[in-house]
Order: structure tokens, then sequence, then C-alpha cells
């Protein structure tokens, strides 16, 4: 996957080409400077370091400014299943909201650099900052629509339509970046994606071999390479 940082290694808002995606654009510089102070930014997370975990005390929310994360929880056997990838510009921690504790386990999937919003200053922000407050509740407007569309996905589709439908959703949130939309870099392995889809590792690899095969992507490894969108676009809202 491609990343994006901060120019020139700087880690304010004003200079972070995320802040589009993080932010809203209406947020005037006096009160950027007022957020500057109160996000925290701290060395870059190496791949399998955690941010938190489930049942941890919610501190607050994080934004990705490079890297992957990847949400998941524990079921009763043990084995994890993953809930979610945050690319950059994204923000996630809001699962630990509701009662105070996180129902997941964050993760990075490989080198990330994140930023966080303590809870405690949340909302000292959003009453200063109206603007802000109101661009939260869109991000988390944006990813309960995001999981209602996966829980139908699950429950409806075949292994193609559910690949199709991730590499579309990757596709797009780069767009978002103003990244490419069409070649990029996977954070996720196969088997990872497998559990995410509920799929097995097999079934996966065999899907994206056939997509190579029918002309749709083109993949090395991790790097992938979509050819034929609007056929992808057809074949994840196929429901027959």
């Amino acid at each position: 996957m491609s990343t994006a940082s901060c120019p020139n290694g700087t880690t304010s808002c004003h200079n972070c080409r995320m802040n589009p995606l993080c932010l809203p654009l209406a947020l005037q510089d006096r009160d950027m400077n007022k957020l500057d102070q109160v996000i925290e930014r701290g060395k870059p997370l190496q791949r399998k370091q955690t941010v938190f975990f489930v049942g941890d005390n919610y501190q607050g929310v994080y934004a990705v400014r490079s890297g992957a994360i990847k949400a998941a929880i524990t079921n009763s056997d043990g084995t994890e299943q993953i809930t979610g990838f945050y690319l950059p510009g994204e923000i996630f921690g809001w699962d630990g909201l509701a009662d105070g504790r996180h129902s997941n386990t964050a993760t990075a999937l490989e080198t990330t650099a994140i930023c966080s919003i303590p809870a405690e200053r949340m909302d000292e922000l959003s009453m200063t900052l109206p603007d802000l407050r109101r661009h939260f509740m869109q991000l988390m407007s944006r990813e309960i629509a995001v999981d209602q569309q996966m829980l139908a996905l699950l429950s409806k589709s075949s292994a193609e339509q559910r690949i199709a439908a991730l590499l579309l959703s990757i596709s797009n949130r780069l767009a978002r970046q103003k990244l490419s939309a069409t070649r990029f870099r996977l954070p996720m392995s196969r088997a990872e994606i497998g559990n995410y889809l509920g799929l097995t590792v097999e079934t996966v690899s065999r899907v994206f071999t056939r997509f190579q095969s029918k002309g749709l992507i083109a993949a090395d490894k991790r790097d992938i390479t979509l050819l034929a969108v609007e056929q992808l676009q057809a074949l994840s809202e196929d429901n027959r």
C-alpha cells in the first residue's frame, strides 16, 4: 500500500497531506493551531505493535498518517477475527466511546505513524470547534455505513464478490487520498483478507488467480493493479 506522511518530516496538521481527510476543510488556521496543541504524535509503530487491546480503557481516537492498522476481536475459542482495516487519513478508536472500553484490538500491519486526540480533550474541542465535531460525526457515520455494507456482503455474496468489493473499497479510499486508485500495495496478507472476509486463504489465492486469468487485475504478491474496474464493480454488485 502506498503510504503518505507529512512533508519534510514535519508533524504539523497545517502541512500534513492527510489533513483534508482527517479534518474539516472549514477549519480556520487559528483552530488548526488549537488542534496542533492537543494532538499527540509518538514514534512510528512497528509491524504487529498494538495501539490498544480489547477491554483497554478508552483513551481517545487515532488517525493514521502512514501505514495501516487492523482491528480485531478474539473469539471464544481464542482465534482472531479481523473486523476492519484503517488506511492513511482514516480515524479509529471509536469503539471505545460506547462504554469507555475498547471492543477491538488495534494492531499495526506494517510500520505505521499515527496521531491521537486524548479523550479528555475531545469534549473541549467539540465545544470550541463545531466544524470539527460535525466532521467527526460524519466520519463515525461513514464507518457505520461501511460496517453495514460488509455485513450485507458477508451474508449474501460469493468469494469473488467479497474480494472484488474489498479491492474496490481500497481503491476508493486511496482515491480520496489523491493517490492511485488502480495501482497499490495491499498492507494485509492473503490470510488476513480471508480472515476478514470469512474465506480460507486457499480460496483467496484461487480468486486472485482467477481474476488475473480473466484480465481483471494484475498481482505480484501484494502489489495490485486493477485492470478492469467497471467489471469488478459489476461483479461486486451481482447478487445472483
